[in-house]
């Protein structure tokens, strides 16, 4: 591990982003260049003590996990993120692992699109990264692991997965979800990642099982979901997905489908951010 490299990598990178590329208010009072190590760390999902550490060169040697979660917060380039970890003293991932990682491209359009919800999923449904407006919508997405990482399982094994929308849309979800692993499964046939997570749960769901036995497939483009948000109520959101050339990333943008849902995505922004003012930002 090279610390005094890293230490000086990071605070460069953190140094060089516009707090409005990450949905971040730029204040008159702001006398820090760049982020500040506070709001790193909300975007990161870790201690501010432990950003403060990194930059001084008094930490530990990071996770590959927390590497990832740095890259997406800095919003670093592949060459840049691949540059990280061979100086936290880890080798970059593999061809095949990077599938797992947002593609740098994508993460800036989350970027670009400011205050609307949008998120960056693989084709198996696991969320790589988020935008500010997707965390108000949805909450945090990326830090699940094992099998909770795919949206699919967590709908057919978790009741409190489903209840982010009304009851009466949950078998055409269910549905969707099953009919786009199909055309996944029909892909990347013989994989053992997307062959593992059928027969998983195809043990786990009965409800699962009889869909799949359906044989629907379909690949998941535009839809209408509805969300029943804890705060601001019901939200009717109009996804549109935008699909990587090979196929293994989708950039899923929400926007407001009605007058009423518009209203209430605002008044969620404004709530999201009179916490972050306040010093709440942690997630």
């Amino acid at each position: 591990m090279q610390r005094e490299e890293l230490a000086d990598f990071l605070r460069r990178r953190r140094e060089a982003i516009r707090p409005a590329d990450v949905g971040i208010t730029d204040g008159p009072r702001r006398r820090t260049a760049g982020l500040r190590r506070e709001e790193v760390a909300m975007l990161a999902g870790m201690s501010v003590d432990y950003v403060v550490r990194l930059e001084q060169g008094r930490s530990s040697r990071p996770s590959t996990q927390l590497l990832v979660a740095l890259a997406r917060a800095l919003r670093l380039s592949d060459d840049e993120r691949d540059h990280l970890f061979h100086l936290a003293g880890h080798r970059p991932p593999p061809a095949d692992g990077v599938a797992r990682l947002a593609r740098a491209g994508l993460v800036r359009m989350l970027d670009l699109l400011g205050g609307t919800p949008a998120l960056v999923m693989s084709d198996l449904g696991e969320v790589l990264a988020q935008n500010r407006a997707s965390l108000l919508l949805m909450s945090d997405l990326t830090g699940f692991s094992g099998d909770r990482r795919y949206i699919v399982h967590r709908w057919f094994t978790e009741p409190a997965a489903r209840a982010v929308g009304p009851a009466e849309e949950e078998e055409y979800y269910a549905r969707r979800l099953v009919a786009d692993l199909r055309a996944v499964a029909g892909r990347r046939a013989g994989d053992p990642a997307v062959t593992g997570l059928v027969d998983r749960l195809s043990a786990a769901s009965a409800h699962f099982r009889r869909l799949w036995a359906e044989h629907e497939v379909a690949v998941r483009r535009a839809d209408r979901k509805t969300f029943l948000h804890p705060r601001v109520g019901r939200l009717l959101m109009d996804c549109e997905t935008l699909v990587t050339p090979d196929q293994r990333q989708q950039l899923l943008v929400l926007t407001p489908a009605d007058a009423e849902a518009r209203e209430r995505l605002e008044l969620l922004r404004v709530l999201g951010s009179e916490e972050f003012s306040t010093g709440t930002p942690g997630r």
